[in-house]
């Protein structure tokens, strides 16, 4: 079993990256919040798009079926996986058709959630990420620690070092506009060479069969146009009813993850270039079952904008690693214990209960909501330690006798007022100064007043 507070303490012992990844974090969740002030109807899409989500995913097996049908219509090739294995196996088997050992590849987090790299490096091909923050943590060895910014944990100096190491620069460069030059005419080099391009997808349209992949860099372009084979890779829950809906979410995503009103690039893709082949991938890999879940059913309308994650006072202070898994902060809490609820037991309790990331949420998932119900069933199916079910029962019997919480409040006041208050929550964090007078006493006062 992991465990988040654990892990987290590596991440919190550096005091300064700490300080620095979560003013970075925070400072997008700023930039979000001036791009929801500039748009006047940001509730009122929110709400659409919430609901567009809800009917979609009511309907769901009618819409895939719809997609399939327009899609292979167009020209697309359709593939159906269960799993992740089966969704590797699809890739492998396209790029052993076409002759090919490398692969250009757009960022995907459906990828890094099925293992694809590391499964088809094993079988000796060659996997290059195209998307900068990516390539950097893919010569680092590493997996992302963000929906959106991969390297956000990284900071200058240990880039610069990446680079030296991987790419030949100068040792103790650091400057961003230099590495990304070299960077971009390293890429150059693989994008014109590659003979098979890798895509996730974004938003994909039952009405059209067609679907949208939304970058910053253009690598996703890059790569697609210069190869002959365009393989998309695509969660079953991506799908929107028709062409029309797309305005809604496009308007929420950048604005939501980066405060940008639009990615820079926005690309559709609706049928495969004259000789070339297009594939597209539907991966199921425990959707279907989340899907039936009622209680959690509503994470699968997620846009993977990471806005959650920006807000969210444990991830910018815990780093992603934390988090074990592909996906961190609130909603990497609410799926990964569908995944594995004994090795990740201890994710929904990672959390405050602040409820931050349901006000940013650009879909409206109830967030918190999901949290404290996965600590309700997690505790019920025995996945939580024999510690935490004493302290909660204790917790229990006090706040249940008056007179027991009035004194363990006079013990607590004691302990403050002595410094003798210790734990793992206290390790970066100072405690408030304690009031003079308790509520209790200053109410009783009053009323005996009056």
């Amino acid at each position: 079993m992991s465990n988040h507070a654990t892990i987290a303490e590596k991440f919190i012992s550096d005091g300064e990256k700490l300080k620095w990844h979560d003013a970075s974090l925070w400072s997008l969740r700023v930039k979000r919040d001036a791009a929801m002030r500039n748009l006047e109807d940001w509730e009122t899409l929110r709400t659409l798009a919430s609901e567009i989500k809800s009917h979609t995913l009511s309907q769901l097996d009618q819409y895939l079926v719809e997609f399939e049908k327009n899609a292979t219509q167009n020209g697309i090739h359709i593939h159906w996986a269960e799993d992740a294995a089966e969704h590797n196996a699809i890739v492998q088997k396209i790029l052993d058709e076409k002759g090919a050992k490398s692969l250009v590849k757009s960022k995907s987090i459906l990828t890094e959630e099925c293992g694809l790299n590391h499964f088809l490096e094993k079988k000796g091909y060659e996997i290059i990420e195209t998307d900068l923050g990516e390539r950097i943590i893919q010569f680092a060895g590493q997996y992302p620690s963000h929906l959106v910014a991969p390297a956000i944990h990284l900071d200058r100096d240990e880039i610069g070092e990446i680079f030296h190491q991987s790419l030949g620069t100068e040792k103790g460069e650091t400057d961003p506009q230099k590495l990304t030059e070299i960077a971009r005419q390293h890429l150059r080099e693989k994008f014109i060479r590659a003979r098979v391009a890798m895509t996730g997808v974004n938003f994909a349209m039952a009405e059209t069969g067609g679907f949208v992949v939304c970058t910053n860099e253009g690598n996703a372009d890059m790569g697609v146009h210069f190869a002959d084979v365009h393989i998309a890779s695509m969660g079953i829950e991506k799908l929107i009813p028709q062409e029309k809906h797309l305005g809604v979410f496009l308007r929420l995503l950048a604005r939501s993850a980066t405060g940008q009103k639009i990615t820079v690039y926005t690309s559709h893709f609706k049928k495969p270039e004259k000789g070339k082949e297009l594939h597209v991938i539907l991966v199921d890999n425990g959707r279907s079952a989340r899907l039936g879940d009622a209680q959690f059913s509503d994470s699968l309308k997620c846009i993977r904008c990471g806005a959650c994650l920006n807000t969210c006072p444990v991830y910018r202070r815990s780093g992603g690693y934390s988090y074990e898994s592909t996906i961190a902060g609130p909603l990497g809490a609410v799926l990964m214990p569908s995944v594995d609820p004994k090795k990740y037991a201890s994710l929904p309790f990672a959390s405050t209960l602040c409820g931050s990331c349901n006000q940013v949420c650009p879909v409206k998932i109830d967030l918190q909501g999901q949290l404290y119900s996965w600590r309700q069933r997690l505790t019920k199916e025995g996945h939580t330690s024999a510690g935490e079910k004493w302290m909660m029962k204790i917790a229990g019997w006090l706040l249940s006798s008056p007179r027991w919480f009035s004194l363990a409040g006079k013990v607590g006041k004691l302990l403050l007022k002595n410094n003798l208050v210790a734990g793992k929550w206290l390790k970066s964090r100072d405690l408030p100064t304690s009031n003079k007078q308790t509520f209790s006493a200053w109410y009783k006062e009053k009323k005996d007043e009056k």
